[in-house]
């Protein structure tokens, strides 16, 4: 039996993976800005795992 895909932590871990990859490729960006992507991309992806477990319940 497959297991189901953990949602919320797959897309925080892309989302820390590209906050790095960002930090290393470049300048360091403003951190007010990383921040906010940082806060927003985490309520996407808590958004993202709630959609998917509603959806999986039905």
């Amino acid at each position: 039996m497959p297991h189901r895909t953990d949602w919320l932590s797959l897309l925080a871990g892309l989302l820390f993976i590209g906050l790095g990859i960002r930090y290393l490729v470049d300048d360091p960006p403003d951190t007010l800005v990383m921040g906010l992507i940082l806060v927003f991309g985490l309520g996407l992806a808590g958004f993202v795992a709630i959609i998917a477990k509603a959806i999986r319940r039905r």
